[in-house]
């Protein structure tokens, strides 16, 4: 396997998401503490946590967790879902599966960087855009033109990092199309799904919808439980997931047990988890939008559709890597900029930078944002 590139997001995380006072561009909820999460337990799952063996679990995860994951689909059964350590081993196992070295994989741009590289560590990739003008949707005629007679994959991500975009319903339902068509798997990151305000409209799940669809999720970004470290794929291809389960062998083997007990009780409590956080989306936007409209003159802004980041345009000359740096350097605030998210497939934004609206406290970071652009005018 080729050696793989840095990963750019977790350089620049590894260096200031721990340093830096106002932590301005999390894309995942609001976490809780650990006596928090245990005060939703039902007395039977406390137990279960607390008198564990601690051993090593199922590869596949632990059967109750994959039933109480399966339940969060349509259609899912407990034998359709694989459980990883996080999303980002999913990510590598789906690709090592489904990938050999003459096939040819479609993916987004921009997108979260190991959907690209974990694919082109193996063989070719073309990337389409999606469009700022378009409200960052996808060209489903784009994807067509793309498809050769030896592509095997195309990857998606919606709710979209780093815009917060949705597909709309029916381009989704033409894309699965078109893949049936041709007989390619989609693999749809779906960890932000169940996330925004309120009012979001989000895609049924892959797995669901499409017989070849690989549904990932994981505890870490809607949940705002990204220290259970649980990820999993749903598919009712039950031989790729056989594959990926091997894949597992040599990777962590197994999740966490005590991660799997509170996974479970997380996800028995899931409509709520689920509701405090939108909540938190709900009254965090408004704060946005009013902060934008405040520095028009500096700021394109545009509400994303779901999850708990956006993607604003910086309009300023210094340009947006200069100003994320002098942000973080001067005030404690960060942002991510734009060439984070830089693809060897083709042109992405150089202009915006992505912020997160999923934490509370959203009101500190704004005053000091406020205070820097005072001082910097």
């Amino acid at each position: 396997m080729p050696t793989l590139p840095d990963f750019r997001l977790e350089t620049h995380f590894s260096k200031w998401e721990f340093k830096a006072r106002y932590h301005m561009t999390a894309s995942d909820a609001e976490s809780m503490s650990l006596p928090d999460l245990l005060s939703m337990a039902s007395p039977e799952d406390r137990a279960g946590f607390e008198n564990m063996w601690l051993g090593y679990t199922e590869t596949y995860g632990a059967p109750d967790l994959r039933a109480a994951i399966a339940q969060t689909f349509a259609k899912q059964k407990a034998e359709d879902i694989l459980c990883f350590a996080g999303a980002s081993e999913g990510i590598f196992a789906a690709n090592q599966v489904l990938l050999e070295k003459d096939s040819h994989a479609i993916v987004v741009t921009p997108n979260y960087q190991s959907h690209e590289t974990m694919p082109l560590a193996i063989c070719e990739v073309t990337g389409v855009p999606l469009d700022a003008n378009d409200n960052w949707s996808l060209d489903i005629d784009r994807i067509a033109a793309a498809i050769r007679p030896n592509t095997k994959l195309v990857t998606i991500n919606f709710p979209h990092n780093p815009t917060g975009a949705i597909l709309p319903l029916e381009r989704y339902r033409a894309l699965i199309a078109l893949c049936r068509k041709h007989g390619i798997y989609i693999l749809h990151d779906e960890i932000f799904n169940g996330l925004g305000a309120s009012d979001a409209e989000h895609l049924p799940y892959i797995a669901d919808e499409y017989e070849r669809g690989l549904s990932l999720g994981v505890m870490s970004k809607s949940y705002g439980l990204p220290g259970l470290r649980v990820g999993w794929i749903a598919c009712q291809d039950r031989e790729v997931l056989s594959k990926m389960e091997r894949m597992k062998h040599y990777l962590s083997i197994c999740n966490s047990g005590p991660s799997e007990r509170l996974t479970m009780i997380a996800l028995n409590n899931r409509e709520k988890i689920l509701a405090r956080n939108c909540a938190i989306v709900d009254e965090n936007l408004p704060k946005w939008d009013a902060f934008f409209a405040r520095h028009a003159e500096l700021f394109e802004w545009q509400r994303p559709d779901g999850a708990c980041m956006g993607f604003p345009r910086y309009k300023g000359s210094d340009g947006v890597e200069a100003f994320c740096a002098s942000l973080v350097e001067q005030s404690g605030v960060l942002f991510l900029p734009s060439t984070i998210y830089s693809s060897e497939l083709g042109e992405t934004p150089k202009d915006r930078f992505r912020l997160g609206f999923g934490r509370r406290n959203l009101d500190e970071g704004i005053a000091a944002l406020d205070a820097h652009l005072m001082k910097n005018k």
